[in-house]
């Protein structure tokens, strides 16, 4: 099946949970990113932010922070993409979603609809770290979209030379990120498919657009 044609243009914002400029989770940012159809645009933003400082938010909040905000309000929806670190949430990511908490009932991401992927080499795939991510995420208001959760284990063993290669994990994950499409509320007219299920091998592309 093809992605439907459509003249809107659907925004959505990625977040990693690692700052390693190779690391897994943006590796799978990426694989998504392609696989998305072309009206689809999926930005992946750095999270090199400050810590936390409620002293250093409000109108004293750096570039970097309102930035940040901003590109979450901008977007239609968010998808993160983590690794588990001592079995919690990683910091980096806790403290990007502290700051886009703020200013507190006015969060960009209160009623966005959000994708959690989580991933790691052990098999358990990050579970850990998911569900702290949905604690964090159902504080501030975000609209988790539901359904099984998205774990990717033994990733290391499914990067080959800087590519995500388990078709089967991607697949699934470009189902939720359909089922995102629905959450945003576009009408059949004008919801795009989220995948351009050609580049996809034939025997997974039902199991892509499942949503």
């Amino acid at each position: 099946m093809m992605a439907l044609e459509t003249t809107a243009r659907v925004k959505l914002l990625g977040l990693s949970g690692s700052l390693r400029s190779n690391s897994y989770s943006r590796t799978v940012l990426y694989s998504l990113q392609r696989a998305l159809a072309p009206n689809v645009c999926l930005s992946v933003r750095d999270l090199g932010l400050p810590l936390y400082n409620e002293d250093e938010d409000g109108d004293s909040a750096s570039d970097d922070v309102r930035s940040f905000r901003s590109s979450i309000a901008a977007s239609d929806g968010v998808v993160i993409v983590t690794p588990e670190y001592n079995h919690g949430i990683p910091g980096v990511l806790k403290n990007a979603l502290d700051w886009a908490s703020r200013p507190l009932t006015r969060s960009a991401l209160a009623r966005k609809p959000v994708v959690v992927v989580s991933i790691s080499p052990a098999f358990t795939g990050g579970v850990r770290a998911q569900a702290s991510v949905h604690d964090t995420l159902l504080a501030m208001g975000a609209r988790i979209v539901g359904g099984p959760q998205i774990v990717i284990g033994n990733v290391a063993e499914k990067v080959v030379r800087g590519e995500f290669v388990d078709n089967v994990s991607l697949s699934f994950a470009l189902g939720r990120i359909n089922q995102m499409m629905k959450d945003i509320g576009r009408s059949e007219s004008k919801r795009p498919l989220a995948i351009a299920s050609a580049s996809l091998p034939a025997d997974l592309r039902e199991v892509a657009v499942a949503g």
